[in-house]
């Protein structure tokens, strides 16, 4: 007998898709429980993919579950672990519960579905029916996430307005406790041995008068924080006090039997601490000393226009400054941020001072009254204008700073004008002026030299240059009379024969230099690099920069 075999079509075998379940609960409470809400999303889910076996559904072995994290972002370790797992292949369903353990937010709503997309991955609620393939089943997605996040929103207000409220009525509603107090039943009960070291505190700082001292005085006595110790085994605390926490803890109105809300303050159903009036006065320490700070009192070298004065791009300038032998050198340079590398400004500070406060004392000095004042009030504020013109420049720098506070004053830089605003006692408008001025490269600084229409500013002298002229003279000596000199005996001949050529500048010129008053531009680097100097005065001066050469 002879059969013929054929061959039979073989059964085309189902696609495995690997389905990673996805779990969420937005608090703690309850997770120590054996069996707790994310074991029942977890079953329920897992229910779901059995019933679809037959179509090649299986669950992986990885649990991604987030316990005590919020849906209304993306900072959850599962989910991010999740979506670097579907980027890598390893999973082609997520199945959740529902929609919102996934997210509540639709942005990230959004991002997620991107991801799923570019990964050719989906997901699916077993208690809602959705297809995320077709635009009808992403519109019924983006309706119900509207909800949710709508539902998230009103929950997060009614939360805030229940706070609100509590504290309204003095109640604790939870948080770090203060150190000197104790929490049972929700309620804040005074530490004794606790309560003993803030009072010393709170007497410490009102004689002291300085929290760094505080700080200092506290760690030497070995007073430290109180040890916490949470569910999760880690230890925090048991250090000394830090300016950060011991200034927090002098500010706090809970020592006084009060609770903070945001920008206002109520009684409290705890016991106090400190007396009211210790606390007022130690609040009025740290008042009296952010004035003092504000006006550089406990400054060696305070700065006029700290918090006053941006560069042209808009950024603020910070004080600084440079040493060079006993000779200290001031600056406002841009702020930037840490790793920032864009190029920073550069000005020295004592001329952009100079040159603001004569401004301003010239414009008050020149005030002749507004239109819609009265003869009285108009004799009043001329008069006070000009007291104010003439005792500005001879104040003390504290005294300079405290008025420029009262005035408003606010200096921008530009790269072609320095423009000042500032607001005169007794007046509301405020007045507008503008300096011209240019930039100008010294070396690998580009800074702004100020050059006003009314004449050159006296700065003060260049050392550079003072010191390039007095070698030029002993140059000359030594070249033309033969006679010695110790600033210049250990040059060479090519540099003496450089030097000498500015011994024979024009007299003005000179004394300009020895004045400080010689064009912004002009510095050493820039005549030592000169080739050739005219030995015509009129050529030096139109060379060097002098105006009406």
């Amino acid at each position: 007998m002879v059969i013929n075999l054929k061959r039979l079509p073989m059964v085309e075998r189902t696609k495995r898709k690997r389905c990673a379940i996805y779990t969420r609960k937005s608090t703690e409470d309850g997770l120590e429980q054996d069996f707790n809400s994310l074991d029942a999303q977890r079953e329920a889910c897992a229910a779901y993919i059995l019933s679809q076996a037959s179509v090649g559904w299986e669950a992986v072995s990885e649990f991604y579950d987030d316990g005590g994290w919020s849906g209304g972002n993306m900072q959850r370790p599962a989910l991010a672990q999740l979506l670097d797992d579907v980027k890598m292949d390893k999973v082609d369903i997520i199945v959740v519960y529902k929609v919102d353990r996934l997210t509540r937010a639709l942005a990230d709503f959004a991002k997620i579905v991107e991801i799923l997309d570019e990964n050719e991955a989906s997901f699916v609620s077993v208690t809602q029916s959705f297809n995320t393939t077709t635009s009808m089943g992403r519109l019924t997605l983006n309706v119900l996430l509207s909800f949710a996040q709508f539902e998230r929103e009103v929950t997060g207000e009614r939360i805030r307005d229940k706070v609100a409220a509590s504290k309204k009525k003095g109640m604790w509603m939870g948080g770090g406790v203060p150190y000197g107090y104790d929490v049972k039943e929700r309620q804040l009960l005074i530490n004794e041995a606790e309560a003993v070291t803030v009072q010393y505190i709170f007497e410490r700082y009102n004689e002291l008068k300085s929290v760094p001292q505080l700080v200092d005085e506290l760690a030497a006595k070995d007073i430290r924080t109180r040890t916490r110790v949470f569910k999760s085994g880690r230890i925090a605390g048991g250090i000394h006090f830090k300016t950060g926490t011991l200034t927090h803890l002098l500010q706090n109105p809970i020592y006084v039997g009060k609770v903070r809300h945001k920008d206002k303050i109520y009684d409290g159903a705890h016991g106090p601490i400190v007396s009211d009036q210790l606390f007022e006065r130690v609040q009025s320490i740290f008042s009296e000393n952010r004035y003092d700070n504000a006006l550089g009192k406990k400054s060696c070298n305070p700065s006029l226009l700290t918090g006053s004065i941006t560069d042209p791009d808009g950024r603020p300038m910070t004080p600084t400054h440079a040493t060079k032998g006993s000779k200290r050198y001031r600056y406002y340079v841009t702020r930037t941020s840490p790793g920032d590398s864009s190029a920073k400004w550069s000005l020295p500070a004592g001329e952009i001072e100079r040159l603001v406060i004569d401004t301003i004392a010239q414009q008050l000095a020149a005030y002749s009254g507004a239109e819609n004042e009265d003869a009285r009030e108009m004799e009043v504020q001329i008069n006070l204008d000009h007291q104010t013109s003439i005792d500005l420049p001879a104040m003390s720098i504290s005294d300079r700073r405290a008025l420029l506070l009262r005035h408003k004053i606010q200096v921008s830089i530009n790269s072609d004008r320095i423009e000042i605003e500032f607001t005169p006692l007794g007046r509301e408008q405020t007045i507008k002026l503008s300096v011209e001025a240019k930039l100008v490269s010294r070396g690998s600084e580009v800074r702004l030299a100020i050059a006003p229409d009314d004449g050159p500013i006296k700065r003060d002298p260049d050392p550079v240059l003072l010191r390039l002229i007095a070698h030029a003279f002993a140059a000359q000596d030594l070249l033309v009379r033969g006679i010695s000199s110790p600033l210049v005996n250990h040059y060479k001949q090519r540099h003496l024969q450089q030097l000498v050529r500015l011994s024979f500048m024009a007299p003005d010129i000179i004394s300009a230099i020895v004045d400080g008053t010689q064009p912004p531009d002009l510095t050493g680097r820039k005549i030592m690099r000169i080739n050739k100097i005219p030995l015509d005065w009129t050529g030096q001066r139109k060379m060097f920069g002098f105006a009406g050469a």
